[in-house]
């Protein structure tokens, strides 16, 4: 089953706001075991099921991998056959750099934009990006962190700064950098105002 918004607006924004609670929840139980399991409890395992509670009832397609072409804006993601190679590459990278990156933020902000740049999922990308960064960032700071409103909800409320921070990420990268400082100095500002309520 799949809603489309032209059928009913206000229906669909329902059912994409009780998608987001389903996914937060999904989320928590996340954090939860890979605290208890480590850094290798995160996977495309993990990105599959995020992804599918993000978009239950929107598409038919949740927690799988796109096997078409697919355009955001100006970005053009890389072609869908190299998709599983790109996520598995991706996860790779976390891993490895777990322990050797100090930066609390670096990881989050790295898995913000590059699940943005390979755009995975015909739907929920952005969604699935922002709750694999809240997962890193937990895991980093080791537990849930306290606050009312959690930072992917921050994202949402204020994304001119958030797209100006992965537009710079994928200059640097177009220029053969990887460099994800502008988006961690801007996670690192919304943890804080996290922790300070």
């Amino acid at each position: 089953m799949a809603l489309r918004e032209a059928d009913d607006p206000q229906l669909y924004a329902r059912v994409q706001e009780q998608n987001l609670l389903r996914q937060y929840d999904l989320l928590a139980n996340c954090i939860e075991i890979g605290l208890a399991k480590g850094i290798d409890a995160f996977d495309k395992y993990t990105l599959w099921a995020l992804n599918a509670a993000a978009v239950s009832n929107i598409t038919q397609f949740g927690g799988r991998f796109r096997e078409q072409p697919i355009y955001v804006g100006s970005h053009i993601p890389p072609h869908f056959k190299e998709v599983p190679g790109l996520v598995d590459q991706f996860v790779s990278v976390i891993h490895e750099l777990w322990t050797i990156e100090s930066h609390p933020t670096i990881l989050a902000a790295y898995a913000l934009w590059r699940l943005n740049w390979i755009h995975p999922f015909l739907e929920g990308n952005g969604r699935t990006a922002r709750a694999a960064c809240y997962y890193l960032i937990c895991v980093r700071y080791g537990g849930l962190l306290p606050g009312k409103k959690i930072v992917p909800e921050r994202i949402r409320e204020n994304r001119p700064p958030y797209y100006a921070a992965l537009q710079e990420a994928d200059r640097q990268w177009e220029n053969g950098h990887f460099d994800v400082d502008q988006l961690a100095q801007y996670l690192a500002g919304l943890v804080e105002d996290q922790l300070a309520e």
